[in-house]
């Protein structure tokens, strides 16, 4: 343990090794705290909160030595008991301890120490009163499956050049809409990634569709999904004679693909081309960009990502597990999920 915390000498991973040694002291005190705050507001412990008790220097030292030896905090970084209070828990109290290295801003812990002075533990409050399903916008994109009143919302962060996308596109999601029907509304947001050349192009042109017709957008999605393995490649008759492609080559054919997908969709569905052409050539990825963003700021670091009614799933993962979630979330919202069905091909992969 010593070794691993000196090579990683940084405050933020002795907190973090600190929080974790701490987590049998948390399990000792977590089930009586939890089980007192269930039938009670944080509020009215407040005002039945004691006064606390002075922190004697003793205590403290106490206190200090405990965290050294667990954490193996480093002998450079100094360790400060401080700020002792009234906590909403009871029986303990609240104790700050401030890490200091090298002139730097102190980083507190919060801990609770009991009020005999005779056990620390480390306890973490979250906030859960938000509903997890408005975690993610629809932002009026195009859906499908069931209304806006459907029980379960299933927000998909897509890149239309991705194979693990395509898997779960073609495999996952006919099956859910087969199972689930009007039960579950799916909407697509765009989140291309930097190694896909062209799949913020692809992105823009789907929106372009999108502003029109949703059935237009999603038969182009269908489409780009359906066809990847084919967008950008030389299927000329001269190809084995031809100069070697170059990355630039393959990227300018792979756009002029995508946009001869997008206005034989267009035009499939009557949409006004003028308008369709100008867009698709204006490349305005300032929307796409703003999708990028967001599905950054929900943490997400790879597609597809799933948002089941809040619940976040990374990655293409076997179907069974997709459907463990929407069953989950329609018994949260009192609904009776549907009989299960035999599964189709799971995605092959990670």
């Amino acid at each position: 343990m010593a070794s691993s915390i000196r090579s990683k000498s940084s405050i933020g991973a002795i907190i973090r090794v600190v929080q974790k040694c701490f987590q049998p002291l948390l399990r000792r005190v977590s089930v009586a705290v939890l089980a007192f705050a269930a039938t009670s507001s944080i509020a009215t412990l407040g005002c039945h909160a004691q006064s606390p008790r002075p922190l004697t220097p003793e205590t403290a030292r106490r206190i200090v030595i405990l965290i050294r030896q667990k954490a193996n905090v480093p002998f450079n970084v100094d360790v400060q008991v401080v700020d002792r209070k009234a906590s909403a828990f009871p029986g303990y109290d609240e104790v700050t301890v401030n890490f200091f290295s090298q002139g730097q801003p102190p980083h507190p812990l919060k801990f609770l120490l009991s009020q005999d002075n005779k056990t620390v533990a480390q306890f973490n409050t979250f906030d859960i009163s938000k509903d997890p399903s408005t975690l993610v916008a629809e932002d009026g994109r195009p859906s499908r499956g069931g209304p806006p009143s459907a029980p379960v919302h299933i927000v998909v962060f897509d890149d239309l050049e991705c194979p693990f996308c395509q898997k779960m596109h073609e495999q996952l999601f006919p099956a859910i809409l087969a199972r689930y029907k009007d039960q579950v509304r799916i909407v697509y947001k765009d989140a291309p990634i930097p190694q896909h050349p062209w799949a913020i192009h692809a992105a823009v042109n789907a929106a372009c569709l999108a502003t029109q017709s949703a059935p237009a957008y999603w038969d182009y999605v269908d489409g780009v999904h359906a066809k990847l393995a084919d967008i950008g490649k030389d299927n000329s008759a001269n190809t084995a004679k031809s100069a070697p492609d170059t990355a630039e080559k393959m990227i300018s054919r792979a756009n002029t693909d995508l946009d001869h997908i997008s206005m034989d969709v267009g035009a499939a569905h009557k949409v006004n081309d003028k308008s369709l052409n100008a867009c698709i050539a204006k490349q305005d990825a300032a929307a796409v960009n703003a999708s990028i963003k967001e599905g950054n700021d929900l943490g997400i670091d790879g597609v597809p990502a799933l948002f089941i009614n809040g619940f976040r799933i990374s990655g293409a993962i076997p179907v069974e597990y997709v459907w463990k979630a929407i069953d989950e979330a329609l018994v949260a919202q009192g609904k009776t999920p549907p009989p299960a069905v035999p599964l189709p091909q799971a995605p092959s992969g990670q």
